[in-house]
């Protein structure tokens, strides 16, 4: 198999088997980010993913799921993908769903009937790391696009009936943007139909901007407590009809479906968590994640 190290999947679609078409990340430029530092974004030739196909197809022929890498492979055009696609659907004749991430901006390059097409071949359902809806925010973290950018480009996604999961990146925006950040993304969010809002927590990495800026006074990060609080306001004016779904090791019992139902009683978890979690053993337990 062609695959490049270290190796990012989704945890939550089926991890096997795996297709890597496309190496790195077309933008690579945010700021909290060092996944693909290093790595040039490049593109698998047909034979190598033919390859890799064959190896899959003598292992599992009648697989019916596939999870495609690398970061944004959905940056391909549609004239690029779609021959992918037919290949994955040639050597795994039994395959329902073909599972990928992307950029918002990966969608301008598609028109909303090659977008259907794409989903005849399987693409069903991706993930888009939106991280904000607020343009202070997504300028301060160098996300390249704007709140408008996603209305139009998700739009486009809900014509063509595929199913698509946003980010909030909690804590991104620092304590000087918090609220703002907050509240907008919501609003943002509330203006589309995304089947599932996941949630993250900001870490700030080695080598990223980000702890840079902190280590100079340019970035005032929320602590633990600043979190919680964030991610209150966040729910508090969150409306969409979703799955909800929380990536804090602390907070996984926030997770689950039909969002609207079950609103008041993740306030209710928050503001206990913010009144009574002790945010030395939160952090702890941040700590300790990686053992988790």
């Amino acid at each position: 198999m062609h695959l490049t190290r270290p190796i990012y999947r989704s945890p939550y679609w089926p991890t096997w088997p795996l297709l890597e078409i496309t190496t790195g990340c077309t933008h690579n430029k945010c700021e909290f980010c060092t996944m693909y530092k290093g790595i040039r974004f490049g593109v698998h030739s047909m034979e190598e993913i033919e390859q890799d196909l064959a190896e899959i197809a003598a292992k599992a022929p009648n697989v019916i799921t596939i999870q495609i890498l690398s970061a944004n492979p959905l940056a391909l055009p549609f004239n690029k993908l779609a021959p992918v696609f037919e290949k994955i659907n040639e050597y795994l004749p039994k395959m329902e769903d073909i599972y990928l991430a992307g950029r918002v901006t990966d969608l301008r390059n598609k028109t909303v009937d090659e977008l259907r097409r794409l989903r005849e071949l399987g693409m069903r359902e991706i993930s888009l790391g939106v991280e904000s809806g607020d343009d202070w925010t997504l300028d301060r973290i160098h996300k390249g696009y704007h709140a408008a950018d996603i209305l139009e480009q998700c739009r486009k996604l809900e014509e063509a009936g595929i199913l698509y999961w946003m980010t909030f990146l909690n804590g991104v925006a620092g304590k000087e943007h918090s609220r703002q950040h907050a509240i907008n993304s919501a609003k943002v969010f509330n203006r589309l139909k995304p089947a599932v809002v996941g949630v993250g927590s900001l870490t700030l990495f080695p080598g990223t901007p980000l702890l840079e800026q902190a280590e100079r006074g340019e970035f005032d990060p929320l602590d633990e407590q600043g979190m919680l609080e964030e991610l209150k306001v966040f729910v508090e004016h969150l409306e969409c009809d979703c799955g909800f779904l929380t990536h804090h090791t602390v907070m996984s019992h926030l997770t689950g479906p039909e969002f609207l139902g079950r609103k008041e009683r993740i306030l209710r978890i928050l503001d206990q968590d913010i009144d009574y979690a002790s945010r030395a053993d939160v952090s702890k337990i941040r700590e300790l994640k990686d053992f988790l």
